[in-house]
């Protein structure tokens, strides 16, 4: 990410977000997003990594409106989102959603045209239909269009399915791209291929995209900026390559050591993420940390720290940020006041 478009306005900034969901049968309520701050800027991309279960997608359905917050605001271009249904329906048309199974975002009954059409439709479009269709369709990868407009879902590959997808996106002429797994059901061979039109909407049309993904290598290859998430927090970001290359955060590393072209022998991580509706006093990963277990946190002198005080968000050199009590008595780096050392300040039984 160059300097000039880091002094660029966000496009999309997110403070303090919380989104808690009722517990069942007397539990306490779970706390998906739990203080989450992260911007995106125009033609920037943002990959938000993490686990199953760690609140990416709700945090990423709440970014579309789908999900109102508990507290904390979602700003798009300069101005709060606003979640009546006529605000939305106006906001949906700037910010589009690509989901990771194109078999299911397609209803095989419908052609490939009314499937890219269809949001032309439903916000009223009163252009030439037939041309919006065939440069979305075109923009896509789709070449010539007109030879995919009657074809159905079943007769295209997986590949061909989800540039369909992205086309019913981009007809609308969004500003924002929120992609949800996008090349997870793909074959090998054509996550690549999909990866690049990413890319080249990017630099063609200035499109800024939110990537879900657990693949800290698809990061790699297409994110101008990465989030790590865990359990409902951001717990490092900042540039991919200073992020990835210089991971701080344990949890980072861990994910990053079963990557295939990564040295040395992978970190398994003990356990599961603990319960959203019980998250432990302290560092919230501290009970799955690798640096905690094998001693390298007590001997920095902040063991008892990482089990008992709850996380700060501490500065990088060059943007990063971690959310990590070893990395700061390595570094011996400053808080962040904000929202990163009051969203869970207290113990877990204060939380609940």
């Amino acid at each position: 990410m160059t300097g000039t478009m880091t002094a660029t306005p966000p496009l999309l900034s997110v403070e303090g977000l919380r989104i808690t969901f009722p517990g069942r049968n007397g539990a306490p309520p779970a706390r998906a997003v739990d203080g989450v701050d992260l911007d995106i800027r125009p033609g920037e991309i943002v990959a938000l990594v993490g686990e199953s279960g760690c609140g990416k997608t709700t945090l990423a359905r709440s970014l579309l409106g789908l999900v109102p917050p508990t507290a904390g605001r979602v700003t798009f271009d300069g101005a709060p989102l606003d979640y009546s249904s006529r605000a939305l329906k106006a906001y949906r048309k700037r910010v589009q959603l690509v989901l990771q199974d194109p078999s299911g975002s397609l209803n095989p009954r419908h052609t490939v045209y009314d499937a890219v059409a269809e949001g032309l439709r439903i916000h009223g479009y009163g252009g030439d239909e037939r041309a919006a269709v065939a440069e979305a369709l075109s923009r896509a990868g789709l070449r010539p269009p007109e030879r995919f407009f009657l074809r159905y879902p079943h007769e295209l590959s997986g590949g061909q399915r989800q540039r369909v997808v992205i086309a019913g996106a981009l007809v609308l002429q969004p500003e924002l791209v929120v992609a949800d797994e996008p090349v997870a059901s793909l074959d090998a061979s054509v996550r690549g291929e999909i990866l690049a039109l990413l890319l080249r909407l990017r630099d063609e049309l200035g499109l800024s995209a939110l990537v879900v993904t657990h693949d800290l290598g698809l990061a790699w290859n297409i994110a101008d900026r990465v989030a790590v998430m865990y359990l409902g927090r951001i717990v490092e970001t900042g540039e991919v390559e200073q992020v990835l290359t210089a991971p701080r955060h344990p949890y980072t590393q861990a994910l990053l050591s079963v990557l295939p072209e990564a040295p040395g022998d992978p970190v398994v991580l003990t356990g599961e993420p603990p319960d959203p509706s019980r998250i432990p006093s302290g560092c919230r990963f501290h009970a799955r940390c690798q640096i905690l277990a094998g001693g390298e946190a007590a001997r920095a002198g902040v063991a008892d720290a990482c089990r008992t005080q709850d996380l700060p968000v501490l500065t990088g050199t060059a943007g990063t940020q971690v959310a990590c009590h070893w990395a700061r008595a390595r570094t011996g780096e400053e808080v962040v006041a904000g929202a990163g050392t009051e969203a869970g300040a207290g113990t877990a039984a204060e939380q609940q």
